[in-house]
Protein backbone atom coordinates (compact mmCIF):
# COMPACT_ATOMS: atom_id res chain seq x y z
CA UNK A 1 0.00 0.00 0.00
CA UNK A 2 1.33 3.32 -1.31
CA UNK A 3 1.38 6.79 0.92
CA UNK A 4 1.40 10.41 -0.38
CA UNK A 5 3.77 12.55 1.80
CA UNK A 6 1.31 15.29 2.53
CA UNK A 7 0.95 18.87 4.97
CA UNK A 8 -2.22 19.01 7.09
CA UNK A 9 -4.27 21.12 4.38
CA UNK A 10 -4.99 18.18 2.56
CA UNK A 11 -7.75 16.89 5.30
CA UNK A 12 -11.09 18.57 3.45
CA UNK A 13 -13.17 18.19 6.44
CA UNK A 14 -13.33 21.06 8.46
CA UNK A 15 -13.88 19.56 11.65
CA UNK A 16 -10.89 16.61 10.55
CA UNK A 17 -8.76 19.75 10.22
CA UNK A 18 -9.45 20.79 13.93
CA UNK A 19 -8.15 17.57 15.64
CA UNK A 20 -5.37 17.56 13.34
CA UNK A 21 -4.27 20.51 14.28
CA UNK A 22 -5.10 19.89 17.93
CA UNK A 23 -2.86 16.39 17.52
CA UNK A 24 -0.07 18.54 16.00
CA UNK A 25 0.25 21.10 19.02
CA UNK A 26 0.17 18.28 21.56
CA UNK A 27 2.97 16.78 19.35
CA UNK A 28 4.86 19.97 19.30
CA UNK A 29 5.29 19.82 23.13
CA UNK A 30 6.20 16.12 23.04
CA UNK A 31 7.82 14.57 19.84
CA UNK A 32 7.65 12.31 17.81
CA UNK A 33 3.73 12.16 19.12
CA UNK A 34 1.52 13.37 22.18
CA UNK A 35 0.67 11.21 24.92
CA UNK A 36 -3.84 10.59 25.05
CA UNK A 37 -4.16 13.01 27.72
CA UNK A 38 -1.87 15.83 26.10
CA UNK A 39 -5.05 15.83 23.97
CA UNK A 40 -7.40 18.55 24.62
CA UNK A 41 -10.60 19.19 22.25
CA UNK A 42 -13.18 21.69 22.64
CA UNK A 43 -16.61 20.97 21.62
CA UNK A 44 -16.25 17.28 21.28
CA UNK A 45 -19.24 15.58 21.90
CA UNK A 46 -20.96 15.94 18.79
CA UNK A 47 -17.76 14.14 17.25
CA UNK A 48 -18.04 11.21 18.88
CA UNK A 49 -20.38 9.33 17.10
CA UNK A 50 -18.17 9.60 14.37
CA UNK A 51 -14.84 8.79 15.86
CA UNK A 52 -13.14 5.41 16.96
CA UNK A 53 -10.45 4.59 19.90
CA UNK A 54 -8.04 1.79 19.82
CA UNK A 55 -5.72 0.38 22.21
CA UNK A 56 -2.48 -1.01 20.37
CA UNK A 57 -1.75 -4.22 21.23
CA UNK A 58 1.37 -6.05 19.67
CA UNK A 59 3.98 -4.44 18.01
CA UNK A 60 4.57 -3.83 13.92
CA UNK A 61 2.65 -5.96 11.48
CA UNK A 62 1.49 -8.30 14.57
CA UNK A 63 -0.13 -5.83 16.51
CA UNK A 64 -4.58 -5.69 16.56
CA UNK A 65 -6.73 -3.03 17.84
CA UNK A 66 -8.91 -3.24 20.62
CA UNK A 67 -11.64 -0.88 20.47
CA UNK A 68 -12.23 1.02 23.80
CA UNK A 69 -14.84 3.94 21.92
CA UNK A 70 -16.99 3.42 19.07
CA UNK A 71 -19.36 5.99 17.59
CA UNK A 72 -23.13 5.63 17.33
CA UNK A 73 -23.17 6.36 13.47
CA UNK A 74 -20.05 4.44 12.59
CA UNK A 75 -21.73 0.95 14.35
CA UNK A 76 -24.28 1.63 11.57
CA UNK A 77 -22.33 2.40 8.80
CA UNK A 78 -20.50 -0.54 9.12
CA UNK A 79 -23.41 -2.42 9.89
CA UNK A 80 -22.21 -4.24 13.08
CA UNK A 81 -23.42 -4.23 16.74
CA UNK A 82 -22.15 -1.17 18.55
CA UNK A 83 -19.45 -2.28 20.80
CA UNK A 84 -19.58 -1.74 24.93
CA UNK A 85 -16.30 -1.69 26.65
CA UNK A 86 -17.66 -2.15 29.28
CA UNK A 87 -19.61 -5.44 28.91
CA UNK A 88 -17.15 -6.77 26.01
CA UNK A 89 -13.67 -5.94 24.41
CA UNK A 90 -13.55 -6.73 20.99
CA UNK A 91 -10.58 -6.69 18.30
CA UNK A 92 -10.96 -4.30 15.03
CA UNK A 93 -10.07 -7.41 13.15
CA UNK A 94 -13.16 -9.57 14.98
CA UNK A 95 -16.00 -5.95 14.25
CA UNK A 96 -15.41 -5.48 11.21
CA UNK A 97 -14.28 -9.20 9.69
CA UNK A 98 -11.33 -10.69 7.75
CA UNK A 99 -12.60 -9.07 4.30
CA UNK A 100 -13.19 -5.33 5.38
CA UNK A 101 -10.06 -5.43 7.76
CA UNK A 102 -7.37 -6.41 4.80
CA UNK A 103 -8.42 -3.72 3.25
CA UNK A 104 -7.66 -1.14 5.62
CA UNK A 105 -5.28 -2.71 8.31
CA UNK A 106 -2.40 -1.00 5.98
CA UNK A 107 -3.89 2.64 6.60
CA UNK A 108 -2.93 1.36 10.79
CA UNK A 109 0.13 -0.40 10.54
CA UNK A 110 1.11 2.81 8.54
CA UNK A 111 0.35 5.10 11.48
CA UNK A 112 1.89 2.58 13.89
CA UNK A 113 4.84 2.74 11.12
CA UNK A 114 5.51 6.00 11.28
CA UNK A 115 4.36 7.42 14.29
CA UNK A 116 2.36 10.47 12.27
CA UNK A 117 -1.37 10.46 11.66
CA UNK A 118 -2.82 8.88 7.87
CA UNK A 119 -5.45 9.94 6.29
CA UNK A 120 -7.48 8.87 3.59
CA UNK A 121 -10.37 9.08 0.93
CA UNK A 122 -12.58 6.37 -0.44
CA UNK A 123 -15.41 6.76 -2.14
CA UNK A 124 -18.25 3.74 -1.79
CA UNK A 125 -21.73 3.36 -3.16
CA UNK A 126 -24.50 3.65 -0.98
CA UNK A 127 -27.78 1.48 -1.25
CA UNK A 128 -29.32 3.46 -4.05
CA UNK A 129 -26.31 4.14 -5.94
CA UNK A 130 -25.06 7.51 -4.63
CA UNK A 131 -21.36 7.78 -4.35
CA UNK A 132 -20.08 8.78 -1.28
CA UNK A 133 -16.91 10.30 -0.14
CA UNK A 134 -16.01 8.57 2.82
CA UNK A 135 -12.83 10.61 4.53
CA UNK A 136 -10.79 8.66 7.40
CA UNK A 137 -8.14 10.35 9.50
CA UNK A 138 -6.26 8.11 12.64
CA UNK A 139 -3.93 10.10 14.59
CA UNK A 140 -1.09 8.05 16.97
CA UNK A 141 -0.61 8.80 20.83
CA UNK A 142 2.25 7.12 22.49
CA UNK A 143 5.27 7.08 24.90
CA UNK A 144 8.42 7.36 23.07
CA UNK A 145 8.85 4.94 19.81
CA UNK A 146 5.53 3.12 21.17
CA UNK A 147 2.33 3.79 19.78
CA UNK A 148 -0.16 3.07 22.24
CA UNK A 149 -3.40 4.28 21.16
CA UNK A 150 -5.04 5.57 18.33
CA UNK A 151 -7.90 7.61 17.72
CA UNK A 152 -9.52 7.78 14.58
CA UNK A 153 -12.12 10.28 12.71
CA UNK A 154 -14.63 9.25 9.90
CA UNK A 155 -16.54 11.53 7.59
CA UNK A 156 -18.86 10.35 5.23
CA UNK A 157 -20.20 13.44 2.44
CA UNK A 158 -21.92 12.96 -1.08
CA UNK A 159 -22.19 15.68 -3.70
CA UNK A 160 -25.33 13.85 -4.84
CA UNK A 161 -27.45 15.17 -1.63
CA UNK A 162 -28.56 12.83 1.12
CA UNK A 163 -27.41 9.22 1.41
CA UNK A 164 -28.13 6.16 3.12
CA UNK A 165 -25.27 5.16 6.12
CA UNK A 166 -27.02 2.34 7.19
CA UNK A 167 -24.49 -0.67 6.23
CA UNK A 168 -22.45 2.10 3.82
CA UNK A 169 -19.47 -0.20 4.38
CA UNK A 170 -20.86 -3.64 5.21
CA UNK A 171 -19.78 -6.26 2.90
CA UNK A 172 -21.70 -6.04 0.08
CA UNK A 173 -19.16 -6.31 -3.18
CA UNK A 174 -21.18 -3.05 -4.37
CA UNK A 175 -20.25 -1.69 -1.35
CA UNK A 176 -16.43 -2.01 -1.65
CA UNK A 177 -14.55 1.14 -1.33
CA UNK A 178 -12.17 2.73 -3.63
CA UNK A 179 -9.10 4.24 -2.39
CA UNK A 180 -8.26 7.50 -3.93
CA UNK A 181 -6.32 9.38 -1.53
CA UNK A 182 -3.25 7.75 1.14
CA UNK A 183 -1.63 10.14 2.87
CA UNK A 184 1.08 10.78 5.84
CA UNK A 185 0.87 13.36 7.49
CA UNK A 186 4.67 13.96 7.77
CA UNK A 187 5.63 17.08 5.96
CA UNK A 188 7.62 19.75 8.41
CA UNK A 189 5.48 22.24 10.62
CA UNK A 190 5.16 24.18 13.05
CA UNK A 191 2.41 24.37 15.17
CA UNK A 192 -0.29 27.15 15.56
CA UNK A 193 -0.04 29.64 18.95
CA UNK A 194 -1.84 28.48 21.69
CA UNK A 195 -5.17 29.79 22.03
CA UNK A 196 -5.79 29.36 18.33
CA UNK A 197 -8.75 27.03 18.06
CA UNK A 198 -10.35 27.77 14.55
CA UNK A 199 -11.99 25.00 12.96
CA UNK A 200 -10.97 25.67 9.72
CA UNK A 201 -7.33 27.04 10.56
CA UNK A 202 -4.64 25.53 8.95
CA UNK A 203 -1.27 24.46 10.74
CA UNK A 204 1.56 27.15 9.47
CA UNK A 205 4.70 25.00 7.69
CA UNK A 206 8.09 25.49 7.47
Amino acid sequence: MEFASADPSVVKSIRQRYLLNEWLRAAGKRRPMPLLRDFHLDRVDDEMVDMMGYDVVGEADGARFLITHQGARLATTYGTARVDPAERRRFLDEAVGPERYAHVVGLYRACLRHKRPVYSISTVNDADGKEVSYERLLMPFGEGEAVQQIIGSFKSISIEGGFKVSNLLGLRPKAKPVILVRAIIDRAFVPAQAGQHSADEIVDLD
